[in-house]
């Protein structure tokens, strides 16, 4: 089957479509990479996704027009790849669409909202559109996220020692996989949400994010404002967990200024660096990692990279790349094999790292052109993936 996987991230700055052909072959999903597709919202549309963003205020008719510009950017990027990667012949598409809102409260998930209406992109395309992938898991108990972490332990099952995969996104998470042992998932903190933030507010707007970390490398550590961070009651808490823009945003990076007192621009983005790097480094060492296996944004970062490796001291720092999966598109192509998972009625979580009760076949689909006619049924569940690289 031939899937495209979309994926937006919390740092929602631009969209990814990655294309797959899966194959299940006995126990195992083999994924051969056809590519990836990325393209930036436009400015309008990115500014007032930003602007309805929490902590601030929005309405039902900004939400309906975002749910309907999103929709309609995924759905022009999803031609894209289905006639650049794969000579259009996609069999499915699988969209995470834009997260706007994860309702978490006091460990609990109670819901989580992805704008990116599925109609635009299942009219545009003529093909089936897996979208809404994380309430089933809401509504069976668990976070609905890390929703990677089932694809991350397939991928990862059977390596030495403990094993994490690491995504540094707007915000980071990571999937323990021990070797015969559960798996275990949770957000880490903050990926690269501060440190946008900080770029964004400490520049008027002029950067939105720190390029190739320059500020941070000019900038020092501030130890007062570091300490002050790492008092975050988030971070003691036990996985699994899960967690966003809604406690990370640019407000709560002013607040801990305002406590710290006069910090040079340059400091404060080397200390929310440091910040990311010693939040990551501390959850890899509480699941007893032996190495990590590290994908998304964060990883253009050198600035970011080097603390990780620094702060990571004794446990191996490696890219997905290395192992066959491309760390820019790791995410989508994860978006893809969830949503073969769906159209073939098999599971996509783990409760181990979701913490739900049970697992799921996620998503809802929406029909294309043609009739629709799922596959059917696989054998059983894999219980590995194979990375194929042409």
């Amino acid at each position: 089957m031939r899937v495209i996987g979309l994926m937006s991230g919390t740092s929602h700055d631009a969209i990814d479509a990655a294309a797959a052909d899966l194959v299940l072959d006995g126990d195992t999903l083999i994924l051969v990479p056809l590519g990836l597709v990325s393209d930036l919202y436009p400015e309008a549309l990115r500014g007032a996704l930003r602007a309805a963003l929490p902590p601030s205020a929005t309405t039902l008719k900004e939400v309906c027009a975002l749910d309907t510009r999103i929709g309609q950017a995924f759905a022009a990027l999803a031609v894209r790849a289905d006639r650049e990667l794969c000579g259009e012949r996609a069999d499915l598409v699988a969209s995470h669409g834009q997260t706007v809102y994860h309702w978490a409260e006091n460990g609990r998930v109670h819901g989580s909202l992805q704008l990116g209406q599925p109609a635009w992109i299942a009219e545009a395309t003529g093909v089936p559109v897996v979208s809404d992938l994380r309430s089933r898991d809401i509504a069976a108990g668990g976070q609905g996220a890390p929703l990677v972490s089932l694809v991350d332990t397939l991928w990862l099952n059977g390596r030495p020692g403990v094993c994490a995969a690491l995504n540094l996104g707007g915000i980071a998470n990571l999937t323990a996989v021990p070797k015969g042992g559960a798996p275990l998932a949770f957000d880490t903190g903050p990926g690269n949400a501060l440190i946008d933030a900080a770029a964004a507010e400490l520049t008027d707007g002029r950067l939105g994010y720190d390029a190739d970390g320059a500020m941070a490398a000019r900038g020092t550590v501030h130890p007062g404002l570091l300490d002050r961070l790492l008092t975050e009651p988030y971070y003691a808490r036990p996985a699994p967990k899960t967690t966003g823009k809604e406690l990370f945003h640019p407000a709560y990076l002013r607040a801990a200024l305002a406590e710290a007192g006069s910090v040079a621009p340059d400091d404060v983005l080397a200390t929310v660096t440091e910040l990311t790097a010693r939040t990551v480094a501390d959850a890899a060492r509480s699941v007893h990692a032996t190495e990590v296996i590290a994908s998304g944004g964060g990883l253009r970062n050198p600035v970011l990279m080097a603390a990780l490796g620094r702060a990571l001291a004794g446990i191996a720092l490696r890219t997905s790349d290395e192992l066959g999966l491309p760390a820019a598109g790791k995410e989508a192509y994860a978006f893809a094999v969830l949503g073969y998972l769906t159209a073939h009625g098999l599971a996509g979580t783990a409760p181990s790292c979701t913490g739900a009760h049970h697992p799921s076949v996620l998503g809802s689909l929406t029909p294309g052109h043609r009739p629709l006619r799922l596959p059917e049924p696989g054998r059983g569940a894999p219980s590995r993936l194979e990375i194929f690289r042409r």
